[in-house]
């Protein structure tokens, strides 16, 4: 008896780690994609909402700066004091202070030529043995003078791009702090050492020009969800900043034209009465630039080498960075742009005449369009003017001024392909002054929510520059959903999720750029509908303007205010690597059997059995509809039966076609399903299915559809619309090529 019990115990202890094994594959085969994202995002509370808007007690906080710069062109190097204001609005103590020292990734200690990874070849050219080198006569980096408050030396200490400063006494929430620093550092040759800013240094006349950016110790970022922001900068991820009000004093050769984050205060001091004129007329003129230092004037000054200076005055209020640039290079042309009553900020181009005719023609206008779309589809630009500084090789941005690639040949000719980079790289730095200028979000951590929404905005801008200044459409590289799929559907192991840390991306202008700009241009125009899309994404704009959003405000934002469950959306775009691949798998063909019709007698061999039919292998719809019998309903409650005009529905059923697909979900990620069903008639009709369609089943689904007329051809997204990988599968009847598909699916997979 006590054996016979064991065994029992035995057999359903066996059975139970059967069924949970079996059960464990089964819930690994279920892979919840429609599940919300719940634990996933942060946990709401009193600084940010469940709806994605800032909580009632949502804090941030302020610094203000006045700093003094001289730049010495003989040189090459900048020379700048600072006082910093500090205001803690948060609710927390603060007993020490964190800056950023950007300019110590080029310091001789920087982990970044360390982290770095290279490999060797049989040939490499000068550059490339320049980067394995360096530059051995450069000593980058800050050079801390001084840390002060009220006279009296601060305690600090650095740790390569991060500075601590030890607070004589605990800062307490609701007061502030004022101290100041001194520094001094050699600016970077941009065009070798590289660099978000620097120089770039003309040989034919003995000049430079100068981009001028992470120049000067700047306070860290402290908030509600994560305290200091205190990551090292490597160089990839960007920046986290404070916002604040900038009073800057900026000496130059006389002879040097500047451009900055900010108003000139001084224009009388610095520019002739002429430029002063031209610049007024700017400001009250909408059609077309007007040029405030001409070709003529910049030739002039680059033979000049002035050795007087001149100090420019600049102010500017609730921003989170500066920059400026300058030389005695530069072309200066400006036009107002009218937002809305009382809103009229200048659209403003620096060049060097390298940069003509291209920059004339085209990159005021650029800004100008930039600041016209961005304003309607995020929220109002609010700053006094935008400025495009040409310099080569590079796009970046700050404050009201980037710095822009785009330089004609020699001779000033240039292709398309030129003038097209130009404006896009254009439109995508002077869009930055939305993302994350004005919607302040940390680059250090999401590269994503500056690079990816401006990218999104970016398409719209372009589409809308296309419409009103060139007479053919804009070929824009990123936004058009076919265009990512070779990126999606590349091998695995190199894709990554969008939700990624800056400096752990693989692929980095497909992963932070083009991606998310794709989503969220098929969550506009296949998913959400234009309508309800932008009215969202202007919500999202506007609570999070001149604030600090993380990914979870936007997600929870654009649900919050189009009543569109998105949780499935966010998942597989931008936490997951799958990719879109509907496969129209088998359709099959039906007509109701009627006396009339004599279906039950015909030759229906192959008919119905789509492409995954067993009898003749046909890959069309065969020679007829398969029948099926109407059976009149007997169950359910009687009352329920009484209420049905059962003859009626068989009437209404008569000489109708009903098509049966089977669509297979080869790529994981759910998506929408568009229909192009072709008649035999010649007529067309497109329908969408939405992506819940799939939430029974993730991978494969079955639809009936009723149609009045016959079917010639079926076709899923015919316009490309959600990012298809392999559209050979998409086609029913299939053609010789789409035969093939599964074969060369395996093979690249």
């Amino acid at each position: 008896m006590k054996k016979s019990i064991l065994l029992i115990v035995a057999l359903l202890v066996a059975t139970t780690v059967s069924v949970a094994q079996d059960r464990k594959q089964k819930d690994t085969d279920w892979e919840q994609k429609f599940e919300q994202l719940g634990t996933m995002l942060p946990t709401p509370n009193v600084y940010r909402t469940a709806s994605g808007a800032p909580g009632h007690q949502y804090w941030q906080q302020k610094a203000d700066y006045k700093m003094n710069l001289v730049l010495d062109d003989s040189n090459q190097s900048l020379t700048g004091s600072e006082t910093i204001t500090y205001y803690n609005n948060s609710p927390d103590v603060l007993e020490y202070l964190w800056v950023q020292l950007d300019q110590n990734v080029r310091a001789k200690d920087s982990n970044s030529p360390l982290i770095g990874q290279s490999s060797m070849k049989d040939t490499l050219n000068a550059y490339a043995v320049f980067r394995l080198t360096g530059d051995e006569d450069y000593d980058g980096g800050f050079k801390i003078k001084s840390v002060e408050q009220n006279g009296k030396g601060m305690s600090y200490t650095i740790n390569k791009t991060m500075m601590r400063i030890d607070l004589d006494q605990p800062l307490k929430s609701g007061e502030n702090t004022t101290f100041s620093i001194e520094w001094n550092y050699n600016i970077n040759n941009r065009m070798t050492d590289g660099g978000r800013s620097g120089l770039e240094y003309f040989e034919d006349e003995d000049n430079y020009l100068y981009t001028i950016a992470q120049f000067f110790p700047r306070m860290a970022v402290y908030m509600d969800n994560e305290g200091w922001q205190n990551k090292q900068f490597l160089g990839r991820g960007e920046f986290a900043l404070t916002f604040g009000d900038y009073e800057v004093d900026l000496t130059v050769p006389s002879d040097f034209i500047v451009g900055a984050t900010g108003t000139l205060q001084n224009p009388t001091d610095v520019l002739t009465s002429d430029q002063v004129e031209r610049f007024e007329l700017a400001k009250k003129t909408y059609d077309k630039p007007v040029i405030i230092v001409t070709e003529k004037e910049a030739r002039k000054n680059e033979k000049t080498k002035a050795k007087d200076t001149k100090t420019w005055k600049f102010k500017a209020e609730n921003v989170r960075d500066y920059a400026f640039c300058a030389s005695r290079k530069f072309i200066w042309d400006a036009m107002a742009v009218k937002l809305s009553e009382g809103n009229e900020p200048l659209a403003m181009s620096y060049y060097p005449k390298e940069g003509n005719p291209l920059w004339e023609d085209f990159s005021t206008i650029a800004v100008a369009q930039t600041l016209k779309t961005f304003s309607k589809f995020t929220t109002e630009y609010p700053y006094p003017h935008a400025t495009s500084v040409h310099t080569a090789s590079i796009g970046m941005e700050y404050p009201m001024i980037c710095f822009n690639y785009g330089r004609p040949d020699p001779d000033g000719t240039y292709s398309d392909r030129k003038k097209h980079g130009m404006i896009s790289v254009i439109i995508h730095e002077v869009g930055h002054n939305f993302f994350p200028m004005i919607i302040n979000s940390d680059e250090r951590q999401w590269t994503w929510m500056d690079e990816g929404l401006t990218t999104f905005v970016q398409y719209l801008t372009e589409q809308e520059f296309s419409e009103n200044h060139l007479d053919y459409d804009y070929p824009s590289r990123r936004g058009p959903a076919a265009n990512i799929v070779p990126y999606m559907s590349g091998e695995g192991g190199l894709v990554r999720p969008i939700m990624t840390n800056s400096e752990q991306i693989r692929q980095f202008g497909a992963n932070a750029y083009a991606k998310p700009a794709t989503a969220l241009n098929i969550l506009r125009e296949t998913i959400m509908g234009p309508e309800l899309f932008d009215k969202a994404f202007k919500t999202y704009s506007e609570r999070w303007a001149f604030k600090h959003p993380t990914p979870a405000d936007l997600f929870r934002t654009l649900e919050d205010a189009s009543a569109v469950d998105l949780d499935w959306f966010w998942r597989g775009w931008f936490y997951g690597t799958d990719y879109v691949d509907v496969d129209l798998a088998n359709v099959r063909w039906f007509q109701m059997q009627t006396e009339e019709n004599g279906l039950e007698t015909r030759n229906i061999k192959g008919a119905g059995q789509g492409i995954d039919g067993q009898d003749d292998g046909n890959k069309d719809f065969g020679s007829a509809p398969q029948p099926f019998v109407f059976q009149e309903w007997e169950g359910g409650s009687g009352e329920y039966r009484q209420t049905m005009d059962q003859n009626k529905i068989k009437q209404a059923a008569e000489g109708k076609n009903f098509y049966e697909l089977t669509l297979k979900n080869q790529g994981g990620l759910v998506s929408p399903v568009i229909i192009e069903w072709t008649y035999a008639d010649g007529s067309v009709e497109r329908e969408k299915i939405p992506a819940e369609i799939w939430k029974i089943n993730e991978k494969e689904v079955k639809k009936v559809f009723l149609k009045n007329k016959e079917v010639a051809k079926i076709v899923i997204d015919p316009d490309k619309m959600t990012a298809d990988a392999y559209t050979d599968n998409n086609v029913y009847p299939r053609s010789q090529e789409g035969d093939r598909f599964e074969q060369f699916k395996d093979g690249k997979k």
